[in-house]
């Protein structure tokens, strides 16, 4: 196979560890649940881990999201990572959570260009298979 006949890169899926496994069984439910410290008085924190960042403290607990944010910043990519090629341009976003943390996402439900996204905006969560019971959180315009 000559580099040009080349097959496209698959996507890249993630596979669940120890400290990840609930965020990511609870994506294939459609819910986006995160993590707060007990210790430091149900202070919220993403991405997980066994520990409290804040505080270092392991009694943590892992809760459920309202869902909602709010668009914090963004980039626009419009030179795809190999297995994304179909989705070029896409905008690499932070989304705040109504909770308080931030989640590096992507953004759907709108043609990614300055003019659509609006630093602020409030958006909803909503997840996608990316592969067959693998489904990750991605985000939208509120009643898109």
């Amino acid at each position: 196979m000559t580099q040009q006949q080349q097959q496209p890169r698959p996507k890249a899926v993630p596979y669940p560890n120890a400290e990840t496994q609930v965020y990511w069984d609870k994506a294939n439910e459609d819910e986006l649940w995160i993590q707060r410290c007990i210790d430091c008085g149900n202070k919220p924190y993403f991405y997980p881990r066994f520990f409290c960042p804040t505080c270092l403290g392991t009694n943590v607990e892992w809760f459920k999201t309202s869902g909602k944010g709010k668009l914090h910043t963004y980039m626009i990519n419009h030179r795809p990572a190999p297995g994304f090629e179909a989705e070029s341009p896409y905008a690499i976003a932070i989304v705040e959570l109504d909770e308080g943390v931030r989640m590096m996402t992507n953004i759907r439900g709108i043609e990614n260009t300055p003019e659509n996204l609006v630093l602020d905006m409030p958006l909803e969560v909503t997840f996608e298979e990316i592969a067959p019971g693998r489904k990750v959180p991605y985000w939208k315009p509120v009643g898109k």
